[in-house]
């Protein structure tokens, strides 16, 4: 694979670019106390509103790509401390359906996978979407669409974004002449048996031989110069997928490298893809290092003995051969995953100094994830806290639906993806859903990465 060449530089130039040891708090210096208060007194929740914290919806055109659901959104921020200007820029990918992927006939599932778009911000909260797209996308606005050249592909139904890795110069500078890096899920028609994802109640209410089209996800990559137009990397699945769901009936089960009892599978989506950093003092060695896990990968799947939705893990030394390693989150019974844990993200710990520049824990991280409650069947955003991003340790809950039955959000919240800001604060960018099925991706913030309040996306001055 040609790209595999690049795949070290990229590793050794992006280690700091994974946002967040034994503490899950952080405390503000001066300067973050004097801007929490500032923030307070300047943003006023409007009384008779209860989405004041969205930044981005489905579009109001009918025929375009997103005007039906959105899903998981991927940030970024970007600046460069040497210049006098603001230049600061938030690029955000994200994927989205419309109505003509549930078509009848086509068969596909409920989801909101669709085709990956990208808009951009100045503030991180007033956006504007990429109206025009990829050249060689197969819609107007789409980013990465469909593929259309490899009818054997899997990814020719419908595509999600997992996540967006960029070279780094430090750990929100973009350097000039990158790569980016996209991991995404992709679903084409092959078929597969309904009841492979029902547990045994369900199942029985369901015709044997009802079948699903797209719903065994595989994972790949693609690259990009610009973060507009992207090339699919082939990866070593004839399908062309980098990482497949470990599968005893499959024919190209010999060639899925994995640890030993690893449990079968039937779909693996929504990557999220960590650098491991390498210290300034091990950089030498672990340029020579081939065995050094330089990427980690954690996705969502369904066990196929339990039906248990789960967060798998795979490592990598070049970001695109992958290791399956096991399972690193399951449903704990009775609590707010006890359905179903999937779709995370993870970050480095850090604090912001005295200085004005964050400084990262050694080895701490921190994974936000959706979990599925088996109480009332809704999505909330919980966490989770590693010391060497094998193991990992739940501490509940950190961001609940909306309060009420009328909130933009009041079914579910999910999908999380967090990043750093000037002020010390994190923001936390999710998608929500309205009972009535509608989504959107509104916002909230933290000082400590644990207790998130949702903020005011709109300026609103309050005069008394």
């Amino acid at each position: 694979m040609k790209w595999l060449t690049l795949s070290f530089s990229l590793m050794a130039s992006c280690q700091a670019f994974a946002p967040s040891k034994k503490s899950f708090t952080h405390t503000p210096n001066a300067a973050t106390s004097s801007s929490a208060t500032t923030t307070s007194q300047l943003f006023q929740q409007p009384a008779n509103r209860n989405d004041y914290n969205v930044v981005f919806r489905t579009s109001s055109q009918s025929d375009s790509f997103d005007s039906y659901k959105l899903g998981t959104a991927r940030v970024h921020r970007y600046s460069d401390p040497m210049s006098g200007l603001d230049d600061t820029e938030y690029i955000m990918w994200y994927h989205a359906r419309d109505r003509t992927l549930n078509e009848a006939g086509k068969d596909l599932p409920p989801l909101s996978t669709g085709r990956i778009g990208r808009a951009t911000s100045r503030n991180g909260l007033i956006w504007e979407r990429d109206e025009v797209g990829s050249v060689d996308a197969d819609m107007i606005g789409v980013s990465m669409g469909l593929n259309t050249e490899s009818w054997w592909g899997f990814d020719t139904a419908h595509i999600g974004l997992g996540q967006v890795l960029m070279p780094m110069v430090g750990p929100a500078i973009r350097s000039e002449g990158g790569v980016y890096i996209m991991y995404y899920m992709g679903g084409s028609y092959e078929e597969t048996q309904i009841g492979l994802y029902l547990d045994d109640e369900k199942r029985a209410r369901v015709p044997e031989d009802a079948k699903i089209k797209g719903m065994k996800l595989k994972i790949g990559a693609a690259i990009s110069q610009d973060g507009v137009t992207w090339g699919r990397v082939e990866g070593d699945d004839p399908s062309g997928a980098c990482l497949v769901p470990y599968d005893v009936s499959d024919g190209n089960v010999a060639d899925i490298s994995m640890k030993a009892g690893i449990p079968e599978e039937l779909y693996c989506g929504w990557p999220e893809v960590v650098v491991n950093p390498v210290a300034e003092n091990e950089q030498k060695k672990a340029a020579s290092d081939k065995k050094r896990n330089n990427f980690f990968m954690y996705y969502s799947t369904m066990l196929k003995e339990t039906k248990e939705k789960a967060i798998g893990y795979a490592t990598s030394e070049n970001g695109f051969a992958w290791t399956k390693q096991g399972i690193v989150l399951r449903p704990t019974p009775g609590t707010l995953d006890g359905a179903g844990c999937a779709r995370c993200n993870v970050v480095r710990k850090a604090t912001l100094n005295q200085e004005g520049f964050w400084k990262e824990d050694d080895n701490g991280w921190i994974m936000f994830y959706e979990g599925v409650s088996s109480e009332d069947g809704k999505h909330r955003i919980l966490a989770a806290e590693s010391n060497d991003l094998e193991s990992w340790r739940k501490l509940g809950l950190v961001l609940d639906v909306g309060e009420s039955d009328e909130a933009w959000d009041a079914k579910g919240v999910g999908s999380p993806h967090v990043i750093r800001l000037d002020d010390g604060f994190f923001r936390m960018y999710y998608t929500g859903e309205s009972e009535s099925g509608e989504t959107a991706i509104g916002v909230a913030k933290t000082l400590d990465l644990s207790n998130w309040v949702r903020e005011q996306a709109e300026l609103s001055f309050a005069f008394e």
